[in-house]
């Protein structure tokens, strides 16, 4: 029997979105996977809506709004039934029906890989790539998506070893995540993935990208995302904090 995994999907007022990312979850080809939507004490309809179009996908209802670490790591802990293997995928993602089986083979053929990490496109320009693994640079405090709005090609064909897994969509053994200690909570938005990886690398894990897998993401490939300040202050926060 194939390994088990819970498949979060982290939802804050996005009906439609989390809507469209069950669509695609519904087509998934492996044969244990759970897919469980946390929703971060949304205002909208969302629960309602979730329930009566996908009436067998597990829902946890948060309170209020813990943010993307916090959100997480409630709903990864409020889990009753053990899991071999976790995965959090953004909201805002179509997934490829194929895109467990890879991140999990990995990760079962190879003990010291900690995280793996999908091929992930823009869904507005599905050749063009959104992330084929991060950068980071301390001394710097640079973070950088390798491949970020270039057209698909044979230079992002190969696994690789990567300094960090985007939290839009990660899977790492659910063991491996609670020891680690999952998601830092202080961090104000931003970066808490980028730090989740580098607490891996610290104690000699590995970082995996794998272009197998593929996932498409709902932000503008003309502008890598919709600008705000807010977004900005935040990225800017995160980015202090990690290499504080």
């Amino acid at each position: 029997m194939a390994k088990s995994v819970n498949i979060f999907v982290l939802n804050w007022n996005g009906r439609d979105l989390t809507l469209d990312c069950l669509a695609s979850l519904e087509k998934v080809t492996y044969s244990n996977a759970n897919v469980i939507v946390i929703d971060n004490g949304s205002t909208d309809d969302s629960v309602f809506s979730i329930k009566e179009q996908y009436p067998e996908t597990d829902i946890i209802e948060l309170p209020t709004n813990l943010g993307f670490a916090g959100g997480n790591n409630a709903g990864f802990q409020s889990t009753a039934n053990k899991v071999d293997y976790t995965i959090f995928l953004n909201n805002d993602t179509i997934v490829d029906p194929y895109f467990v089986e890879p991140l999990i083979n990995e990760l079962e053929s190879k003990s010291n890989t900690k995280q793996t990490a999908p091929k992930i496109y823009y869904a507005d320009k599905p050749e063009t790539i959104w992330f084929a693994g991060g950068i980071v640079n301390l001394w710097t405090g640079m973070i950088r998506h390798i491949g970020i709005r270039k057209k698909d090609s044979h230079d992002y064909s190969k696994n690789r070893v990567i300094d960090y897994a985007t939290g839009c969509c990660i899977c790492m053994r659910a063991q491996d995540f609670e020891s680690i200690g999952m998601f830092d909570e202080s961090f104000p938005m931003y970066a808490e993935d980028v730090d989740l990886s580098l607490r891996f690398k610290k104690r000699g894990g590995s970082i995996v990208f794998i272009p197998e897998s593929k996932v498409w993401h709902k932000v503008s490939a003309s502008m890598g995302g919709q600008f705000s300040f807010r977004k900005w202050k935040r990225k800017l926060m995160g980015k202090m904090k990690l290499v504080a």
